[in-house]
């Protein structure tokens, strides 16, 4: 009997192992090659075209590779070099096309009607949830969030950036930009112009007012998370030049851990600031007015009007709150400066137009919100400038179901490609002149840009996930430009080399060396910090 029993369960085992053996392989198969092979036919079907599907990586090896490594000559058409793929593409297929992502079909699109209508459907769109795990080291927060989570973190983040509050930060950002323009004025010694790579500077700069506007009274402990922050970036520059290979990051190389050791140093500088605030106030002190200070008070307020402590965000979810305030407000800021400078050391004109309201605004006193609002010509420059070199030069989102845009049925699980970069440089949308650095374009605003008005313009995003803290970036850089303008003029250095790379942000590839002169001494001006 029991030998039976025994020859039963080898042959229920032996048929189970054929099966494994059989469908294995087949589920492979249908994962990697008759699914997109479906999926490919299926978007052609409907007249939309783009690449043939390639296994096993689709078109992510031909991207990777068409990385562009030599300087390019001076001019703002940088797609051909910064994005080689997608522009060859839409040459080739027009302005909503598709391609692969490994086995992922990827519909890519640049008109800004359907842009438009792609953020605006934010519960049909959602940021790709597989994203590289090496990015969500950095930061996750708010940015990557949906439905109610999202919602609940909005809501309490949005009175940190509301105006009132901006305003009391000015003071702050004046004191950073001082101080650089100190340091610079200290290299010039006895010559009368000086050599400078000031990327490194500026980047200092914003993590700099990060540090004093997020941390306020704990600023040596925000240079430290800035440093740390910064540190980390590097790494992930390098990581995210290849292609990334699951399970790559538990590898105990000596990168992974020096990651890990970071992260954890981190939060944990972090949680201690929290800590401390959250002991002054359950005491009834006063909460500060820094964007921690505001935001802790924002958490409090709703978990105390709501009387449930789910309403509010964990200790972890401010602590990646934080992580993303010096994230953004450091790449963001700090490449908006850089290529500002690069931009008008190429233009003259407009620098001088630009420094010629600085002072007529502000004379030699410290910039005011006041002010800040009713500069016309720099806010044209600034607004110019993150047309032609947006931080972001790509947005991506995933369909979670099923839908219809752009005339076109776009299948579950599609990821979809929006270029802002494309988008920002279409002759179509903004005139023969799109590649070229004219800021009277913005002269009657934003709306009036462009032949599609707001929709063609999205360098902070748009929809309802528009970026909560871009009124804090502009004012920032609106606050840096003034000052510096008022000391230095300067023009570009025979040593730079125009190279714009996007890996995480759109940066120069080799940093922007410039040749500055002073205008005049910066004791002249008035620098007080409430």
């Amino acid at each position: 009997m029991e030998s039976m029993i025994m020859s039963q369960y080898k042959w229920v085992a032996s048929w189970c192992g054929v099966a494994m053996v059989m469908v294995v392989p087949w589920k492979i198969l249908e994962w990697a090659w008759f699914k997109p092979k479906r999926l490919e036919k299926y978007l052609r079907q409907q007249g939309l075209i783009g690449t043939t599907y390639k296994l096993p990586f689709g078109d992510t090896k031909e991207i990777m590779n068409t990385t562009k490594l030599e300087p390019m000559n001076l001019s703002d058409d940088i797609m051909p070099r910064v994005m080689p793929f997608v522009h060859r593409s839409i040459q080739n297929y027009g302005k909503i096309f598709f391609s692969w992502f490994g086995p992922v079909p990827a519909v890519h699109i640049i008109d800004p009607d359907v842009v438009r209508d792609v953020l605006s459907r934010m519960n049909e769109f959602q940021k790709p949830k597989k994203n590289n795990p090496y990015i969500e080291i950095l930061s996750t927060g708010v940015i990557q969030y949906e439905g109610d989570k999202w919602s609940k973190h909005r809501k309490i983040i949005n009175p940190t950036f509301h105006t009132e509050k901006l305003k009391l930060m000015v003071p702050a950002m004046c004191l950073s930009c001082h101080e650089m323009i100190k340091r610079w004025e200290t290299s010039f010694s006895n010559e009368k112009s000086l050599e400078l790579d000031v990327f490194p500077d500026l980047q200092t700069l914003t993590g700099d007012v990060i540090s004093r506007t997020a941390f306020g009274s704990s600023y040596e402990e925000g240079r430290k998370i800035f440093e740390l922050q910064k540190e980390m970036g590097l790494i992930l520059m390098h990581v995210l030049q290849s292609l990334y290979i699951p399970g790559l990051r538990f590898l105990p190389n000596s990168r992974n851990k020096r990651m890990v050791e970071i992260d954890r140093e981190l939060k944990g500088l972090i949680r201690n600031m929290i800590d401390k605030r959250m002991i002054a106030m359950e005491a009834g002190e006063t909460g500060q007015d820094d964007l921690l200070g505001l935001l802790l008070k924002s958490n409090y307020d709703e978990i105390q009007k709501s009387g449930n402590q789910r309403h509010g965000m964990t200790i972890d979810e401010v602590i990646e709150e934080c992580k993303l305030f010096y994230f953004a407000g450091n790449e963001t800021v700090g490449n908006l400066l850089v290529w500002t400078m690069v931009l008008l050391s190429r233009n003259p004109h407009w620098q001088e137009l630009a420094r010629d309201e600085a002072f007529h605004m502000f004379g030699n006193n410290q910039p005011d919100i006041d002010g800040l609002s009713r500069l016309k010509i720099v806010n044209m420059i600034l607004l110019e400038v993150l047309r032609l070199y947006p931080a972001a030069s790509t947005l991506y989102r995933m369909s979670v179901e099923e839908t219809r845009v752009g005339g076109v049925n776009i299948p579950e699980g599609t990821l979809i490609i929006l270029p802002i970069l494309a988008l920002h440089h279409d002759q179509d949308t903004w005139g023969d002149d799109a590649l070229e650095f004219n800021p009277n374009r913005f002269a009657l605003g934003v709306s009036n840009a462009a032949s599609k008005g707001q929709l063609s313009f999205l360098p902070f995003g748009g929809g309802p996930r528009i970026c909560i803290g871009q009124n804090f970036a502009m004012l920032e850089a609106k606050i840096a430009l003034v000052m510096i303008l008022r000391r230095f003029s300067f023009v570009l250095s025979p040593s730079y080399s125009h190279a714009p790379q996007s890996i995480i942000t759109l940066q120069p590839q080799f940093g922007a060396h410039l040749i500055l002169k002073q205008v005049q001494a910066s004791q002249e001006i008035n620098i007080t910090q409430e």
